[in-house]
């Protein structure tokens, strides 16, 4: 499942009352987001965000997240876009900037977008 979808945008305000009119026939709402920084509307259980960007790592033109089951998932999928020929834009690991329990990787694939798997849950016990 995608979790979330992020694209760069050149006017971050004029694009955000832009999505905001053009998502309101079909129920979707800004869900939350940063001034001057990025905003994300919720669209029906996944997020799609709109971000200002100047293209220097990590940030790219088109970020786009997987939701996984496992802490596992994450690392096979790290080690399997490496193996197929991905650069490396985050190791496996929490990222509790973003929220307590996120845990993520990134990879930029062979046109230099960010692809990330990701969960937010908490650490299995035991």
């Amino acid at each position: 499942m995608i979790d979330h979808i992020t694209i760069a945008v050149g006017d971050l305000e004029k694009s955000k009352l832009f999505y905001e009119r053009a998502f309101e026939p079909l129920g979707y709402r800004l869900s939350f987001g940063k001034e001057g920084v990025f905003w994300a509307f919720d669209v029906g259980g996944s997020l799609f965000e709109i971000q200002h960007t100047d293209d220097k790592p990590p940030l790219t033109r088109v970020h786009v997240a997987f939701r996984v089951r496992s802490r596992a998932e994450v690392q096979a999928f790290y080690r399997a876009a490496l193996d197929a020929g991905a650069r490396d834009n985050g190791a496996p690991g929490p990222r509790p900037e973003y929220e307590e329990n996120y845990y993520a990787c990134f990879v930029l694939d062979p046109d230099g977008y960010n692809i990330e798997a990701m969960l937010n849950e908490p650490a299995p016990q035991g």
